[in-house]
């Protein structure tokens, strides 16, 4: 493209005042031939800027798509250990209905174990109190046989014998009332 003498010094003086040099393609289609050495050395000139400019915004573009890839690579590392901590979140919250139920189950095993021992208790308490109870009764019984059978005073026996029985009946019912309180008070409370 073959440019006059008047648009050449427009050019030129527009690049001396205002320091706005010509761009991009045009530079390459500009025939230099009968053109005065002002404006061949104005057009290198345009055109090393342009080469440096269009370096300059390739060398932007790529720091920008370095950092786009480098944000990109953020976002799915700041995803990833979202999910994570979703997965982990979902994780202790089953873990912790799991440990519920089970303290549940516990708690229910332990009742249970504790009323099993409770009755298991008691019933040795109440055997005991019966074999003490039929073991004195029996005793003092043989005792009183034996004092009717070789013709001796029975009456202090006797009165003894029925004494006895009457304590031994008064305590038996007594022990079995204070267990069945206590069984009682036991159960109230735990409601």
């Amino acid at each position: 493209m073959k440019i006059d003498k008047v648009t050449c010094d427009w050019l030129l003086e527009l690049y001396r005042t205002r320091k706005i040099p010509l761009e991009g393609n045009v530079l390459k289609v500009i025939d230099l031939d009968g053109t005065d050495e002002d404006f061949k050395e104005y057009i290198n000139e345009s055109i090393n800027k342009d080469k440096e400019t269009r370096r300059k915004r390739l060398d932007i573009t790529k720091q920008v798509q370095e950092k786009n890839r480098e944000l990109q690579n953020s976002q799915d590392e700041v995803q990833r250990i979202n999910n994570n901590l979703k997965d982990a979140l979902s994780n202790a919250e089953a873990s912790k209905k799991n440990a519920e139920e089970a303290k549940d189950v516990a708690l229910n095993d332990l009742d249970i174990i504790q009323k099993k021992s409770q009755t298991e208790l008691i019933g040795t308490i109440v055997k005991v109190a019966l074999g003490v109870i039929m073991f004195v009764g029996v005793i003092t019984t043989i005792m009183y046989i034996i004092s009717l059978f070789m013709d001796k005073d029975t009456q202090i026996i006797g009165s003894t014998w029925s004494n006895m029985f009457g304590i031994l009946l008064t305590n038996a019912f007594s022990i079995i009332g204070t267990i069945m309180g206590v069984k009682y008070a036991s159960e109230s409370k735990k409601e």
